[in-house]
């Protein structure tokens, strides 16, 4: 019999749903580490929520383990590369707390727009201040929201049900998508410019940490109001409380914070914010929801019916995946680089598979680019079951085409990104040794193996650039640890890649681009 373990409390629903498949399910909840590790040899599967941590030493242990079910999205508490190496298929339940956060985030901006707790803890202190406390409405407002998925959308709708004039900033999001939903596309300046409550929904990314600072503060207007209940470190805590001390913007509120619980926040001073402890998914019915649909995610796992919200799942023959796994990496790889230096929004991915590779089953490869591809703007749900879909589902065109000819190599993936502003190209192979290499980028010859932390120079072609890129790199005491140079013709625009053993700081891109020679640097994360 399949043996389930429920190591964190869920809702009594979801351990039915297991119970009645014909599982022996133990709750045993709040397990010291090295207890867990002693138990978990002896269970197909694990039901968890955020409280237990299965750590590479526990996975482990757990010899017979076939399946992880984390119910809710966050998966900071497991280790999801011990698990895949372990062959243990790792699931979430992404969906169960859709509507709960979607319905906080306008309790937030309702609350803050007509100033219910300062009002409630006015009356309670036996004021009657009716005037202090003149709010807005919503109706004719214009709304921007920032990132367009799962939530973002249902924000969205709801808005346009109070009347609302919606705009979004999603670099992913077709113009045909976002007509169908009846908003608006537009850049994030035009909504900070525009927009009299501005909402985020993205991921905390390399890319979205920070989004809004004080830069952007000082776009928007006297009477705007800002909310967040996606992540703290988006809006910048510091630039906020600077922006609502000084009156730069009417209010806020926030759900999330940098650091949780905000202990000794400047932010808790304030009378123009409303402040609540991460309650985005606090309500009994998603609670309940997650737990139903892990249930169902693990018992459908488990009776070989069908394998959903996977986020480490290819679905292959062993030896299959062994010649894949290399390329598979390449490809993820390929997509997170790219992303960075497109610009734009995407329309339309074109993968082409050179050489021997074209054989194989390559919808798993353009899954893989296209998880990367999106990794850094969309959900933290997104994964190689569906960012195929999820791209469909955005208005994003991916081809996948073979060519089983071979070109410069023996095999190779090209990948083609056509967006509203320009197109860009990348081709990457695997060297003798099975190590990924780029080897084209547009119309330039290079070659780098893809690391951590990658940085990227367009330049003029003239001598002493690079030296000087290299001696402001070592000042800041940044190792330099590969490098690469392509050009298409003398003295013209060079492109030079580095791996660096750091992250580049703010300071050192401001030395490097102050350079006349230095035409853009764009900084890489993978």
């Amino acid at each position: 019999m399949v043996k389930i373990l429920v190591a964190d409390k869920l809702s009594d629903e979801g351990v039915k749903i297991l119970q009645n498949a014909g599982f022996s399910v133990d709750c045993k909840y709040k397990l010291p580490p090295e207890e867990l590790k002693k138990i978990i040899g002896q269970y197909q599967g694990i039901a968890i929520r955020s409280t237990t941590k299965l750590t590479k030493d526990i996975i482990g242990a757990a010899d017979n383990l076939k399946i992880i079910g984390r119910a809710g999205v966050g998966l900071d508490n497991v280790d999801v590369e011990a698990a895949t190496k372990k062959g243990v298929i790792v699931m979430n339940a992404p969906g169960g707390n859709t509507i709960s956060t979607c319905e906080h985030a306008l309790a937030l901006m309702l609350a803050v727009a007509r100033n219910v707790p300062f009002a409630h803890a006015s009356l309670k202190n036996n004021e009657w201040e009716r005037n202090k406390f003149k709010g807005i409405e919503l109706y004719s407002k214009v709304l921007g929201v920032v990132g367009l998925g799962r939530i973002g959308k249902e924000v969205a709708k709801r808005a346009l049900s109070f009347g609302m004039e919606v705009l979004t900033y999603d670099p992913f999001i077709s113009e045909e998508v976002a007509q169908m939903l009846g908003i608006k596309l537009a850049s994030l300046e035009e909504i900070l410019k525009a927009a009299d409550f501005i909402t985020v929904h993205t991921p905390l990314t390399a890319e979205t940490k920070d989004l809004i600072s004080d830069k952007e503060f000082s776009m928007m207007k006297p009477k705007a109001f800002v909310v967040n209940c996606a992540r703290g470190g988006i809006i910048n805590e510091d630039a906020l409380y600077r922006a609502l001390k000084e009156k730069k913007i009417a209010g806020a509120a926030l759900d999330v914070f940098s650091e949780e619980p905000p202990k000794g926040s400047k932010l808790l001073e304030l009378d123009n914010i409303v402040l609540t402890p991460h309650l985005g998914a606090s309500t009994e019915e998603a609670q309940v929801n997650v737990a139903i649909e892990i249930a169902h995610c693990m018992k459908d796992a488990l009776l070989g019916k069908a394998i959903r919200n996977a986020v480490n799942y290819v679905q292959m023959d062993p030896e299959t995946y062994k010649i894949i796994e290399p390329y598979f990496q390449l490809a993820e790889k390929m997509g997170k680089f790219i992303s960075q230096l497109a610009k734009g929004g995407v329309k339309e991915i074109r993968l082409f598979y050179l050489g021997e590779i074209s054989s194989y089953k390559v919808d798993v490869l353009g899954a893989a680019f296209v998880k990367g591809f999106l990794a850094n703007q969309l959900e933290e749900d997104l994964n190689y079951i569906n960012a195929l879909e999820v791209a469909k589902a955005r208005g994003v065109k991916v081809e996948q085409i073979k060519i089983r000819e071979e070109e410069e190599y023996v095999n190779s993936i090209r990948v083609k990104i056509i967006t509203d502003k320009e197109e860009r190209l990348l081709e990457g192979t695997l060297f003798a040794n099975r190590e990924a290499r780029f080897v084209k980028m547009d119309d330039v010859y290079i070659e780098i193996a893809p690391s951590e932390h990658m940085m990227v120079i367009n330049n003029q072609d003239k001598p002493g650039v690079v030296g000087f890129v290299g001696t402001s790199l070592g000042s800041h005491k940044i190792n330099i640890a590969g490098m690469s140079l392509g050009r298409k013709a003398p003295q013209g625009i060079a492109v030079t890649i580095f791996n660096l053993d750091n992250p580049l700081t703010e300071a050192v891109k401001k030395e490097i681009s102050s350079n006349p020679n230095i035409v853009s640097l764009t900084p890489v994360k993978l």
